[in-house]
């Protein structure tokens, strides 16, 4: 087995570097509000910032509505139990809860500070954090030893009504019970009877098993070990009040003795406290947690070595089912301040832990395999708890806990609509949730319309047909050859049977003469003799799936997974006609924005002509989806400077609108930063936009996919498509060896193309509030009385 500095993927140095360069530390402040004028300066500050002032001091609680309180968490430590590395002081504490910070605002878009406090005596702890603990709206304890830190917590949410949580107890806590949960699943065993051995009676072991008890686990087949050996009832050494609870009537007096037959073993303690022979002495298909970081009681591969059927989790990233509290902290915080809960109580971590237990079992987004470099992850033994990267998290949990919050009497105000929360999470960390929100409902408002995923034998289209169907978004039609498709899908775990999908093998269907017939009438004049069209329809799915939606039997196509995309494209059209112009879309979000930018897939230097169609087509599409259009032809130059041919193309476009009177605002030719700055506009009197362009013309293929491929590698947008628009029948092209969500998406734009319909929202272009005043919104405004 390789020690941890060989599984190590970097120096010390390189983390040195990653903590200094090119700034010190992992955090920094940015304002969420415009300093841009005298105006806004005076609203921040004096003399605007006297009314909130004033409302908040006749009611403090007005401080969530005025302040950034209701998404602000503290991370508190004293720096005696860092990590594995234990008590090395305050300040050495400090890049652990820089980094907890970063995870918080990473994961769950909650807004966290770090503090590290000067003191060991839990009293003066106590009372520094009390006094100050009303500027947030929860408290993240961190790397307080045991057991000064139970007292610590106990006594802070006492004396404090925001949720104060010790992440290194309840994190751990929840996140082993998640995991046991579903362990316990797949091995078929109940909570009421598993033997349960705890090595380690720390925060996160007392916690852990406490939490497992209430959920089922009997005392009386538990048993806790210490480094003086087994908790019994009488034991006097090394014993205080927290360790007395567990302790329980045995004869057994070590880990060696205690670990003969027991199905679940959970290590909290340190490196090699448990041996393969005690492992071997376990129950048949034991469950072995071993959590000491940064490396484990045990490893898996000593494991192995003497019981192939056992399930293991430990702590770290590099082996399966890795018990990770940023599974949990982010989430829980999240639930627990969109309710504004006084508490993270128990009902709260039970939510969290059965929410994580229910989202392993769902089918894994590719978005997770690739973070994990394409580990396929299916529920099993070796993938009993999600991963940090699964993108559902944020929408997933937090509804478990606020709805937990809520029902304890412990929320400030009450979440309505969980569905529209939902939707707010999702917009957090996803620009493109609100999107795709809206194009979701309008087609399932629409009559149902009939999908074909051509290239239907692959893993990644079978999963998108299935989610597709689940999410009831219309009937998905897989081509291929059915017995392939079914034994891929039970790979996946897909039961199609119970959800009805259709799969239809083009080489033995009935309609293939038919399809073949008519497909020659509509080629034989362009060189095609009948038996070319005829393996045409045989053989290539595109070829039988563009005939199926020409001739009435679906809806829309989506392919391109298995091929690229001009290939795709020149197959769909030689069955399709252009309806007026053919162009690519695509969309991009950023910094509250959407953008429509075309084209991105077909005209590689277009004429002046090309770019007038292309205007046109792209704001019929834009319309279509409930926006506004306003279009800009962009360009390197700004209204004829300096000169240049694309310009000239660009002036003729302008004018070939002009003689056709189109209903829509265009203007050009102008750099981006003109078509999205109204203060650089002003220097140009005789512009036509009355607001910033929503639809950017690009005057080449290569500007367009450049500038849209370089906004999503750069971060902080989000793009989708390209979209084809024009064609007589919907078809979507993804990318070649595109993800289950990328399908998705084009699948549902494909079924939107037939039919939805996006209410008219003019406005909805403007820079959209946070995604947490959508949350507010989704929340009743009445308080909610605290329990008593």
């Amino acid at each position: 087995m390789p020690d941890q500095t060989e599984k190590q993927t970097f120096s010390d140095q390189d983390a040195l570097d990653f903590h200094r360069l090119p700034l010190p530390g992992k955090i920094s402040m940015a304002p969420i509000k415009p300093m841009a004028t005298q105006r806004d300066l005076s609203l921040a500050y004096s003399p605007g910032v006297a009314v909130p002032v004033r409302a908040i001091a006749e009611n403090p609680d007005l401080a969530y509505d005025y302040t950034s309180k209701g998404n602000l968490v503290a991370v508190i430590s004293n720096g005696t139990a860092i990590l594995g590395l234990g008590n090395l002081g305050h300040m050495a504490s400090k890049p652990v809860m820089e980094g907890k910070c970063v995870l918080f605002k990473r994961f769950a878009d909650v807004d966290s500070f770090d503090v590290e406090v000067k003191t060991t005596d839990p009293d003066e702890f106590i009372t520094v954090v009390k006094n100050i603990g009303d500027t947030w709206g929860g408290i993240n304890l961190e790397d307080i030893k045991s057991p000064e830190c139970f007292v610590i917590e106990s006594e802070l949410q006492d004396l404090l009504d925001i949720p104060v949580f010790h992440d290194d107890q309840h994190g751990t806590a929840i996140i082993s019970t998640a995991g046991l949960i579903n362990a316990c699943h797949i091995t078929g065993r109940r909570f009421e009877d598993v033997k349960l051995v705890l090595v380690g009676a720390g925060a996160a072991g007392l916690s852990s098993i406490s939490l497992m008890k209430s959920l089922g686990v009997r005392p009386e087949n538990t048993t806790v070990v210490d480094l003086h050996g087994v908790l019994y009832r009488g034991r006097a050494e090394g014993m205080d009040q927290w360790k007395a609870v567990h302790a329980t009537d045995t004869d057994k007096r070590t880990l060696a003795e205690a670990m003969v037959g027991a199905d679940v073993v959970l290590g909290l303690s340190a490196k090699g406290a448990i041996t393969p022979e005690m492992v071997a002495t376990m129950a048949p298909r034991p469950i072995i947690f071993a959590m000491a970081n940064p490396d484990p009681e045990i490893t898996p591969e000593q494991v192995r070595s003497v019981r192939s059927d056992a399930i293991v989790a430990t702590g770290r990233s590099d082996y399966v089912n890795q018990v990770n509290n940023v599974l949990g902290f982010p989430y829980i915080f999240r639930g627990a301040l969109d309710v504004r809960a006084r508490r993270v109580n128990h009902e709260m971590k039970i939510a969290a832990a059965q929410a994580l237990a229910q989202l392993a079992r769902e089918d894994v987004p590719d978005e997770v395999a690739v973070a994990y470099r394409g580990r396929k992850l299916k529920f099993g033994p070796d993938y009993i708890i999600p991963t940090p990267f699964d993108p559902r998290l944020i929408w997933y949990v937090p509804p478990f806990v606020a709805q937990a919050a809520m029902d304890t009497g412990v929320a400030r105000v009450r979440i309505d609509d969980m569905d529209a929360y939902r939707a707010a999470l999702r917009e957090r960390v996803d620009p493109s949730a609100a999107l795709m929100q809206k194009i979701s409902s309008a087609v399932r408002a629409a009559p149902n319309k009939r999908v074909v995923f051509a290239e239907g034998e692959e893993s990644t289209v079978i999963r998108a047909a299935w989610a597709f169907k689940q999410a009831e978004l219309g009937t998905p039609i897989l081509l291929g050859r059915e017995d392939l498709i079914r034994r891929n899908a039970a790979e996946a775990g897909l039961d199609f049977d119970a959800l009805g999908i259709e799969i239809v093998n083009a080489r033995v269907s009935e309609m293939n003469d038919a399809y073949t017939d008519w497909l020659y009438g509509k080629l034989q004049r362009r060189g095609y003799l009948r038996r070319d069209v005829q393996r045409m329809i045989n053989q290539d799915r595109n070829y039988f799936a563009a005939a199926m939606v020409a001739r009435g039997q679906a809806d829309a196509v989506v392919t391109g997974t298995t091929r690229n995309f001009n290939m795709v494209l020149k197959e769909v059209r030689r069955v399709l006609d252009v309806k007026d112009s053919l162009i690519g879309l695509s969309i991009v979000l950023a910094k509250g924005r959407t953008l429509f930018v075309a084209d991105t897939s077909i005209h590689e230097l277009p004429n002046a002509q090309d770019l007038a169609d292309i205007a046109v087509q792209a704001a019929a599409a834009v319309r279509k989806l409930g926006r506004t259009p306003r279009v800009a032809f962009l360009s390197y130059s700004t209204f004829g400077n300096p000169p240049g041919e694309r310009g000239d193309n660009v002036r003729e476009a302008i004018r070939i609108l002009d003689a056709k009177g189109v209903d829509f605002e265009y203007e050009g030719e102008m750099p981006p930063e003109l078509a999205l700055d109204p203060t650089l506009r002003a220097n140009y009197p005789f512009m036509r936009l009355s607001r910033d362009a929503n639809v950017l013309v690009m005057p080449a293929l290569h500007s367009a996919a450049i500038s849209t491929q370089l906004v999503q590698a750069l971060g902080g947008a989000t793009v989708i498509g390209p979209l084809l628009v024009g064609l007589e029948k919907s078809v979507q092209i993804v990318s070649l060896g595109a993800s289950v969500s990328e399908i998705i998406t084009a699948a549902t734009f494909a079924a939107y193309e037939e039919g939805g319909s996006i209410a008219f929202e003019p406005d909805d272009e403007v820079a959209a509030p946070h995604p947490s005043a959508a949350a507010e919104r989704s929340m009743a405004a009445t308080a909610v009385p605290p329990t008593v």
